[in-house]
């Protein structure tokens, strides 16, 4: 049997393996990128969450898909 990647804490994961805490930490990365590419450019606070938004949406929806689908229950 293979070891699960996440554990699942309430509403968060946390990683178990290398490959979860891989995951992870290359999504924190691109959200980190994104926000600072977005805000560079940015008026306002509001022009920067409305920025960030779809990119961090898409990627915490992606992670959290990986993480139901390897979390070994």
């Amino acid at each position: 049997m293979q070891q699960p990647w996440f554990k699942r804490l309430g509403w968060f994961h946390l990683p178990t393996s290398l490959a979860g805490v891989l995951i992870s930490l290359t999504a924190l990365i691109f959200c980190v990128n994104v926000f600072l590419v977005i805000d560079r450019h940015s008026h306002s606070v509001s022009d920067t969450l409305y920025g960030v938004f779809p990119f961090f949406a898409c990627t915490f929806l992606l992670v959290d898909w990986i993480a139901r689908s390897t979390n070994g229950s």
